[in-house]
């Protein structure tokens, strides 16, 4: 069993113009992580290099916010990535 991933735009450069994802792992990093081997620089775009969040990423898992890597998922949850949008 897996976690459903749901990505925004944004990063469709990085998963092949997919929308959703499966990943494996007991955790947001673990997940993370799992995505990164398939998906080479996905991890970079949400997570900077001292291991955090980036300000402009959110993480909803089962709808719920997600607010640190060590947030625990389960087989069967939705884990959705939102991107801020900007412009002028």
């Amino acid at each position: 069993m897996s976690i459903r991933v749901v990505v925004p735009g944004q990063l469709y450069s990085y998963t092949g113009g997919q929308s959703q994802l499966a990943a494996e792992g007991a955790t947001l990093g673990e997940v993370l992580a799992d995505l990164d081997r398939r998906y080479p620089g996905l991890r970079f775009r949400v997570v900077d290099e001292h291991g955090a969040i980036r300000p402009h990423v959110r993480f909803f898992v089962n709808r719920e916010p997600a607010l640190a890597l060590s947030c625990p998922l389960a087989a069967g949850d939705e884990l959705v990535v939102v991107g801020a949008l900007s412009g002028g």
